[in-house]
């Protein structure tokens, strides 16, 4: 499914919600610059109402902004914001745990909204994982496992896009010395099925075609490399196959993003974060986006951090907000 340059005057019934990140991060700056991106958008932000005041003031940016609550209109021609306090002052690009709690409670705002049907999708702005552990929740590992858990869903699957092409992940931020007895059947089973189904429900493509990596080096090259291939992923996958799904594979990862390989492919599934996540960010960084397979709604998000350092400098790169929220407003219009 390609992107159109009319997503921007797409009709929803309902908005879109845009969280803005940790408050003394790039996030304010972003969110800033999406009306002129997307006038007619439906859009909906998700956060301080000052902080987004004083980031504009800051950057020399003309933000109407507007006060919005569940139920209300819209106003045209501004920005509507539904008021999260951070819970502290805020200076940006210096991080402060005491913004923690404000930060949950914006990501659950939004969580929640798409659940009882208030929002058609949410796309995010990037929180500060550490920030969040110091100040709020010592077990937060990310937006996407604290999504999955607002929505009461077992397992996602991370998925990054870059222009055409969509790369899903097994395994997500585990070390190296974990990956290998963390992909196992159920979770190799699990994975597949919820990326099939996503691509048929939330891409529309009817008959999606996976390419899925090996674990090993030569995908394991007949066992010499590696049992993983042959004991656990081969099988798998033949298993998979009889019950109808597109599946080739495992490929070695080094010979896998071939142009020609890729054209015959609607995703490819890599067992570790770095394995398939450079070849992605190589063709499309600062414009890739983050998308939560697996949600019982579409969520979008930027493929960059909170960069304290160009919070407030204008030099923040909004290519990649702008192609995730791009991207949400098309799903939520399919």
């Amino acid at each position: 499914m390609s992107l159109t340059s009319d997503v921007g005057r797409l009709t929803l019934e309902r908005p879109i919600a845009i969280t803005c990140g940790d408050p003394a991060g790039i996030g304010p700056d972003l969110v800033l610059t999406l009306p002129a991106s997307f006038p007619d958008a439906p859009l909906v932000a998700i956060g301080d109402r000052e902080v987004l005041s004083q980031r504009a003031t800051q950057l020399g940016l003309e933000a109407p902004l507007s006060d919005w609550q569940p139920g209300q209109p819209l106003t045209p021609g501004t920005l509507p914001v539904w008021h999260t306090p951070a819970g502290a002052p805020v200076t940006a690009g210096q991080p402060d745990p005491a913004t923690a709690n404000g930060t949950i409670t914006m990501l659950a705002r939004a969580a929640q909204g798409c659940l009882d049907g208030t929002f058609a999708a949410m796309v995010t702005a990037p929180v500060a994982k550490n920030v969040i552990c110091d100040g709020a929740d010592p077990a937060f590992t990310g937006h996407t496992e604290f999504l999955a858990a607002q929505a009461g869903v077992d397992q996602v699957v991370m998925m990054l896009t870059a222009r055409e092409l969509r790369v899903a992940l097994v395994t997500t931020h585990l070390p190296l010395s974990q990956v290998s007895r963390a992909v196992t059947a159920d979770s190799l089973t699990r994975t597949l099925t919820i990326l099939r189904d996503d691509l048929i429900g939330k891409y529309r493509i009817e008959e999606p075609r996976i390419l899925v990596l090996g674990l090993n080096p030569h995908a394991g090259e007949g066992g010499h490399l590696g049992r993983e291939e042959l004991d656990v992923i081969i099988p798998t996958l033949d298993a998979l196959r009889a019950q109808g799904m597109a599946l080739t594979g495992p490929l070695p990862a080094d010979t896998a993003f071939q142009p020609d390989l890729l054209a015959q492919h609607d995703a490819v599934l890599a067992m570790y974060h770095d394995q398939g996540l450079p070849v992605l960010k190589y063709a499309g960084f600062g414009e890739a986006i983050n998308i939560t397979l697996g949600l019982p709604f579409i969520r979008t998000s930027v493929d960059h951090g909170t960069a304290f350092d160009l919070a407030g400098t204008g030099q923040a790169k909004a290519g990649s907000l702008i192609a995730a929220t791009r991207l949400a407003l098309e799903l939520a219009a399919t």
